[in-house]
């Protein structure tokens, strides 16, 4: 499928089978989270990918009761940063001259940049990070239907108990969206043949 007709097929799945997505499609939607772009770079998030049906159950139980979470395949946690450490910009700095093959004095100035974000509070920042997980969501699941592996975001959940089943806090992190990986089950999806309702195009956009 070209990528307009994998977006076509794509839907917010609801019910899975339960089949495994092979390792290399995981993988793929993994890297194309990693490579998605966030403000000056930083990625103020992790992705914690559940697999384990103990703990899958776990956050089922206690934070999350979606079938999704028990039936698909594999589940994403995004948990955005809650502040930016001076410990986490000096990793950066020094990621980008070691990548980049040039010496760290030469990105003062962009270090300046990436350290104007360390006064915001904690809930501003939280917020501004959770932003840029949801920009590495959208790649994830646009990912995930060009490899024709069903998937189902999630915002329905209990970000507390999240935190506190993964342990979260002690990270210095918040959950902030979910993403179920798994296959659509045709026999118990109410979805599975609706057709996708979307705006026409002459509602969403507007060219000036």
């Amino acid at each position: 499928m070209n990528l307009i007709n994998s977006l076509k097929w794509r839907y917010a799945t609801k019910r899975m089978n339960g089949v495994k997505v092979p390792k290399e499609k995981v993988d793929q939607i993994l890297e194309a989270i990693r490579l998605a772009p966030t403000s000056i770079g930083i990625q103020p998030f992790r992705v914690f990918v559940v697999e384990s049906e103990a703990m899958r159950n776990k956050i089922h139980a206690g934070a999350c009761q979606q079938p999704q979470v028990l039936e698909g395949s594999h589940l994403l946690v995004f948990a955005a940063r809650e502040s930016l450490t001076n410990s986490e910009v000096d990793g950066y700095i020094n990621h980008i001259a070691a990548t980049r093959k040039m010496p760290v004095e030469g990105l003062a100035d962009f270090r300046k940049m990436v350290e104007s974000v360390q006064p915001m509070p904690a809930d501003s920042y939280f917020a501004w990070a959770a932003r840029q997980a949801y920009i590495a969501l959208g790649f994830g699941l646009v990912t995930a239907a060009s490899l024709e592996v069903d998937s189902t975001p999630m915002e329905g959940f209990n970000n507390a108990m999240m935190d506190e089943v993964l342990g979260l806090k002690e990270k210095g992190l918040r959950s902030a969206v979910l993403m179920a990986l798994g296959y659509r089950d045709p026999k118990s999806d109410y979805l599975v043949n609706a057709a996708k309702v979307r705006k026409p195009i002459s509602e969403l956009f507007d060219t000036l």
